[in-house]
């Protein structure tokens, strides 16, 4: 048996998590020599019971493992192990990281260089505009947005990132052939195609309370950051968070309203130490340094660069251009002006704002930099 076929077989035996098996690999040397051992080798293991060895030893006799690989096939999956080049580093180094990764789409080296996006699934207005400006400003800046696929602030941070033409990287609390939510099953497939859905869990493994603060712990080891965007006093996003700073991640926060509920979680993290940002150029700034400077965003020289691109923008973007005034514009009067959409508007501010070529001043009002 092949060595990603033994870490498979072990994945697929539900009482064996990276802690147990990190301790088994230390053991016996290797994952075929686990489902090799009999059970009073495996008793020997801490944390390995009777039970459980005659469990782990009778492995063929309880999962189908080869049912499992033609579904992965079937689906078009690929496996990760943590030596494989893919595999994220600073992932890797965590002593509860996967041994393996189901992936749907294609990892690239870059989304090594990952900024994680969390928040409420019962997200204000406040928090989704707020989530799709960090968002779409961090993967136009080359960085890959990972989430968690959930309602709310990950749906928006993903979305935002692909408007962005992107990566990002949805992690998910079930199995892949199990996507939960069902609704973001047409936003799963398009994230597939620019970036890749991970899970850790076999192919028809179903969400349940366990497996989502499982999957925080991903997005927080695979992240170099963590913004949280919106949460409540109590909420999986705190969850992360602290996950993350136990990891020596710095964690990001996005200021809300003293009254409002939804902005307990990110306010109290600002007061015990978490860095505001009211801008995603606040968290490229601060994580620069971390990124090969190929990989950044270039900070231009005012009037060559704003040359360069104004005579490089979109219609749609020359439009908006061209509707802000010399002096400060709402947002509405920009939307009356150009006689775009609304959402056409908003992802080309954020497109001008990158080159910059416009700046958000407070109260949704707009002005040119050059």
């Amino acid at each position: 048996m092949k060595e990603r076929e033994a870490y498979l077989a072990l994945n697929l035996i539900p009482q064996v998590g990276p802690v147990r098996l990190r301790r088994m690999l230390d053991y016996f040397g290797g994952p075929q020599a686990v489902l090799a051992a009999k059970p009073t080798q495996l008793a020997q293991v801490k944390g390995i019971d009777q039970t459980l060895a005659e469990h782990i030893a009778a492995w063929q006799d309880h999962i189908d493992l080869t049912g499992e690989l033609a579904k992965i096939r079937d689906l078009g999956l690929t496996l990760l192990m943590p030596e494989d080049e893919l595999y994220p580093p600073l992932l890797r180094q965590e002593p509860t990281a996967p041994f393996l990764l189901y992936v749907w789409g294609q990892l690239q080296k870059r989304d090594h260089q990952a900024i994680g996006v969390v928040g409420s699934r019962q997200a204000t207005a406040y928090g989704m505009n707020a989530a799709k400006k960090f968002s779409f400003q961090i993967a136009y800046a080359g960085y890959t947005v990972i989430s968690g696929l959930a309602r709310g602030i990950d749906t928006a941070a993903h979305e935002s990132a692909l408007a962005a033409k992107g990566r990002t990287i949805a992690v998910i609390g079930s199995g892949i052939g199990k996507l939960y939510p069902p609704e973001n099953q047409a936003l799963a497939a398009r994230i597939a195609e620019n970036g890749a859905v991970i899970s850790e869990y076999p192919v028809d493994r179903l969400a349940d309370k366990q497996t989502f603060p499982y999957r925080n712990r991903i997005v927080a080891g695979w992240s170099h950051g963590l913004l949280v965007v919106e949460a409540p006093g109590r909420s999986g996003s705190l969850i992360t968070a602290q996950q993350a700073l136990e990891m020596g991640r710095t964690i990001y926060a996005v200021p809300g309203n003293f009254d409002r509920p939804t902005s307990t979680g990110c306010n109290r993290l600002i007061q015990q130490g978490a860095k505001l940002v009211l801008d995603g150029g606040d968290i490229l700034d601060d994580l620069g340094a971390l990124f090969p400077a190929e990989n950044r965003v270039s900070e231009p020289a005012p009037t060559a660069a704003a040359t360069a691109s104004l005579e490089n923008l979109s219609l749609d973007e020359r439009i908006l251009f061209d509707a802000i005034g010399t002096e400060e514009t709402h947002v509405d009067e920009i939307i009356t002006r150009s006689g775009l959409t609304p959402a056409t508007v908003s992802s080309s501010l954020m497109r001008l704002e990158m080159k910059r070529l416009v700046r958000q001043l407070p109260g949704r009002h707009y002005i040119k930099l050059v």
